[in-house]
């Protein structure tokens, strides 16, 4: 690499199972009341009154915040502040999805920054105090927040995804135990999983690759590659679901110290305007922007490529990057990713808000770190072509 490049992850990194136990000790020596931000889902699973357990044995007091209901907004930020600070709590424990982390990574920076969370976006206002001591622990094996430093939050004024990076978002510990991903279900372990494929190949083949953050994208590529329809046809198998969660984890670390591409640009706006979720969005734009990227980084889709098809090893790097783009189509073919005409969005109204998505992905820096950097008259073509794109058809990789 030519540029000196930093590398962060969490202080402490508790993986496996069982490790949700530990969340009581690592409390303990932060704080003495706990603000646990999570859903209804979490709760009615016993997660959460699980995670209280714990804490009362550690003898750390704990409150809950668990309005978040869909992909973290502005609003859930402000009512999870306001709950932290009404309650006089010390530290926080994010427990979910990543809808979940992303609101508490905003919560512990505004505890002791202040301010708007949308102030923090392209870095106009620096988090320079530290951040309220934060534990995430991920309940599903996809967004690698645990382990990242940026959150995306949308501005509900203006239905813009904001995605905001900065070392003060990144958790202190992060508990990561793939017990608690086995409640998933099949559809949201599919669209988590090929989420998490996204952020190893948007880390490996962007222009902004690190060294030490490519070793952790193979891995997790590797990882999830062989493991991911296995999770998703058997949720309990608990191999799988291991290999899933440590590949999402250093998935997570990869991109953090790299960058997402054109996938993550592109699906941001399509969450914020059509509430679609972040995980299944990126799954349905990764095909086709791999064919679109695809010339710009032969060499490194064929690795890809050969951890999909050991046979691929005497293959040249293009057939091997060919190989690469037909099996992410057929893996999302095999998990029942839908296009976006399948989700059920109105092609009159995606049409009308297609520039102003390509003018929003585009806008959020992204697209700028992909292989072959997009034009706007680009980004609204592959729109178009995602949105009745069909994971069965090779006919398109060239």
């Amino acid at each position: 690499m030519k540029n000196f490049a930093t590398f962060r992850s969490p202080q402490t990194i508790n993986y496996g199972q069982k490790a949700f136990k530990t969340v009581g000790k690592e409390a303990s020596l932060r704080g003495k009341k706990a603000l646990i931000i999570s859903d209804n889902v979490m709760n009615d699973l016993g997660y959460v009154s699980e995670c209280r357990d714990y804490l009362v044995r550690a003898d750390v007091e704990s409150v809950a915040y668990l309005g978040v209901k869909s992909e973290p907004t502005d609003e859930y930020v402000a009512q999870g502040l306001e709950k932290f600070q009404k309650e006089k709590c010390d530290v926080i424990i994010s427990l979910g999805g990543g809808s979940c982390i992303d609101t508490a990574k905003a919560i512990a920076v505004l505890g002791t920054n202040g301010g708007y969370i949308g102030d923090y976006m392209g870095e106009k206002k620096i988090a320079a105090r530290k951040p309220i001591a934060h534990i995430a622990i991920p309940t599903t094996a996809g967004t690698g927040s645990e382990a990242t430093d940026a959150t995306i939050i949308t501005n509900t004024s203006n239905d813009v995804k904001m995605m905001i990076k900065q070392p003060a978002f990144m958790p202190e510990v992060a508990i990561v135990d793939p017990a608690l991903s086995a409640s998933s279900p099949k559809s949201v372990t599919a669209a988590t999983g090929v989420d998490a494929l996204s952020h190893a190949i948007e880390a490996y083949i962007s222009r902004r690759a690190h060294p030490m953050a490519d070793r952790l994208a193979l891995s997790a590529m590797e990882l999830i590659v062989h493991n991911l329809k296995p999770a998703y046809e058997d949720g309990k198998n608990m191999n799988a679901r291991e290999a899933m969660s440590l590949g999402a984890l250093q998935a997570g670390m990869a991109f953090s110290n790299s960058s997402v591409c054109l996938v993550h640009g592109m699906s941001r706006p399509i969450g914020a305007l059509f509430h679609v979720p972040h995980g299944f969005s990126n799954a349905m734009l990764l095909p086709a922007v791999l064919e679109f990227s695809k010339e710009a980084c032969i060499e490194r889709l064929a690795d890809l490529g050969r951890f999909f098809e050991s046979e691929t090893t005497n293959l040249s790097d293009t057939e091997a990057a060919n190989v690469a783009v037909i099996a992410v189509k057929k893996l999302c073919l095999d998990l029942n990713i839908p296009n976006l005409k399948g989700w059920g969005i109105d092609k009159d109204l995606f049409v009308n808000v297609t520039s102003k998505m390509a003018t929003d992905a585009l806008a959020s820096g992204s697209p700028q770190n992909n292989p072959r950097v997009p034009t706007q008259k680009e980004i609204e073509e592959l729109y178009q072509g995602c949105y009745d794109y069909q994971f069965s058809d090779e006919s398109k990789v060239r």
